[in-house]
C-alpha cells in the first residue's frame, strides 16, 4: 500500500487545488524563459534571414539594428567588385507608424533590391515582390490581409505576400518593400528640417539615395578576415562579420532585458521553493497524529520520509505538467514572441525536482520530531 497515494486520495480536492495554484507560478517561470528566448529569436531573425557573411555600415557604427546608419547607395557598387565578394545588396531599415483602421500601425520596414542579398523572404501565402513600386510583403502580426491596400506617407501599397515570425529586435512586425520605395518612405518620415537639407542634392524622385547597410556574401575561396579587413580600411566604412553582428544584438541591444527576465525567473523559483516548503510543512502538520501512529506501531523513519518526499515530488511534477500545458496553449496570445525549447523545459523540470526535494526538508524535519506517544492523546 502506498501511503502517499492514500493520503492524496483522502484530500484529493485540496491536492488538486494546490497543484493548480503551483502550476500558475511555474507557468510564469516557463513564460519568462520563453520570452527571453523569443527576444533572442526576434533580435537574430532578420540578421540570419539576410544570409550575410559580412555587414558594411557607416564608420563608427555598430550595425543597422543597434543604431542608425546612413551610406550612399553607390557604396554597394564599389563593394560588389571587391576581391572575394560574390554578391552585395543595399538595404534600408526603419521603424515607422502610419494610420490604419482608425489607429496607428507600427512596423519595421525592410527595403532591399530585388534579386540581391537581403531581398529573400519565406513566403507563406501569396508571392514575393516583383514590381519595383507599391508592392509589399507583410508579417502576419501586422494584421494585414493578402491583397489589402495601405497608405504609407503619400503612397499606396498593395500586400502581395504574407510571411511569419519576421520581426525586429523591438518586436515590431516586418513590412518588406523594394529599396526605392523604402528610401522614399524614409525620406518622407524624416523631420522636415532634415528633408529640406537632403532635398537640395536629392534626385528627381524626392528622396536622397541613402541606405542603412550593405549585405555582403563572399566567394567560397575568399578569406573572411581578409575581405573585412580590406573594406574596414576605407575610412568612411565599418565592416563586421555576421557573428559579430549577432553578438552586438544579444550582448548589447537585449542585454538588460535578458538580465531582468533572468532575475525575475530566479526570484520566482525561490518563491516556488518557499511555497512548496510551506505547503509540505502544512500537510505534514495536518497528518501529525497519523505519523505518530505510524511510529507507535513500529513504522521505520524511511516510510515517513518516503511519504513526505513522494507527496512533494507529486505536487511539483503535477504542477509543472499543468503549468507547461497552460503556457504552451497561451504562448500565441502574447504580444511578443514566446519560444519554448525542449532543452529549457527539461532543465526547468530538473530544477523543479531539486526544489521539491529541498522544500520537503521542512516537512521531513518536523515529521521526525513528532513524539509517538502523541498518538495516544486526545
Amino acid at each position: 500500500m502506498n501511503l502517499a497515494w492514500r493520503d492524496v486520495q483522502h484530500g484529493l480536492g485540496r491536492f488538486i487545488l494546490t497543484c493548480v495554484g503551483l502550476s500558475l507560478l511555474l507557468g510564469v517561470v516557463m513564460g519568462m524563459v520563453g520570452i527571453y528566448r523569443g527576444l533572442v529569436a526576434e533580435a537574430l531573425g532578420l540578421v540570419r534571414s539576410a544570409g550575410a557573411d559580412a555587414w558594411v555600415v557607416e564608420a563608427g557604427k555598430r550595425g543597422p539594428f543597434a543604431e542608425s546608419s546612413r551610406l550612399p547607395r553607390d557604396t554597394r557598387d564599389a563593394i560588389a567588385v571587391h576581391a572575394g565578394v560574390a554578391a552585395a545588396g543595399a538595404v534600408v531599415y526603419q521603424t515607422v507608424e502610419f494610420p490604419y483602421r482608425g489607429t496607428n500601425l507600427r512596423v519595421f520596414i525592410v527595403g532591399a533590391q530585388i534579386g540581391r542579398p537581403g531581398s529573400e523572404v519565406a513566403i507563406e501565402e501569396g508571392r514575393p515582390i516583383l514590381k519595383s513600386r507599391t508592392e509589399v510583403v507583410a508579417d502576419r502580426k501586422t494584421g494585414l490581409a493578402l491583397g489589402e491596400r495601405i497608405r504609407i506617407g503619400r503612397d499606396d501599397f498593395t500586400v502581395v505576400g504574407l510571411t511569419a515570425n519576421a520581426t525586429s529586435s523591438g518586436g515590431d512586425p516586418v513590412l518588406m518593400m523594394t529599396l526605392r520605395d523604402a528610401q522614399i518612405v524614409q525620406w518622407q518620415f524624416d523631420p522636415s528640417a532634415v528633408r529640406r537639407e537632403t532635398a537640395r542634392d536629392a534626385p528627381a524622385g524626392g528622396s536622397s539615395d541613402l541606405v542603412s547597410a550593405i549585405i555582403v556574401r563572399m566567394r567560397p575561396d575568399a578569406s573572411s578576415d581578409g575581405v573585412i579587413g580590406s573594406i574596414a580600411r576605407w575610412k568612411h566604412l565599418t565592416a563586421m562579420t555576421a557573428a559579430q553582428q549577432e553578438e552586438i544584438l544579444t550582448r548589447s541591444v537585449i542585454e538588460r532585458a535578458r538580465r531582468q527576465l533572468g532575475l525575475f525567473a530566479v526570484i520566482l523559483l525561490v518563491v516556488s521553493t518557499v511555497v512548496i516548503g510551506l505547503i509540505v510543512y502544512t500537510m505534514t502538520m495536518d497528518k501529525k497524529k497519523a505519523i505518530a501512529t505510524l511510529k507507535l506501531i513500529g513504522a521505520p523513519d524511511r516510510v515517513i520520509v518516503s511519504l513526505i518526499l513522494q507527496q512533494a515530488l507529486a505536487m511539483g511534477l503535477v504542477g509543472f505538467a499543468i503549468g507547461a500545458t497552460l503556457i504552451r496553449l497561451a504562448k500565441d496570445y502574447f504580444p511578443r514572441r514566446v519560444v519554448l525549447e525542449t532543452s529549457d523545459t527539461a532543465i526547468l523540470l530538473g530544477i523543479i525536482v531539486m526544489v521539491c526535494l529541498i522544500a520537503s526538508i521542512f516537512g521531513v524535519r518536523s515529521a521526525l520530531k513528532i513524539d509517538p506517544a502523541s498518538a495516544l492523546g486526545g
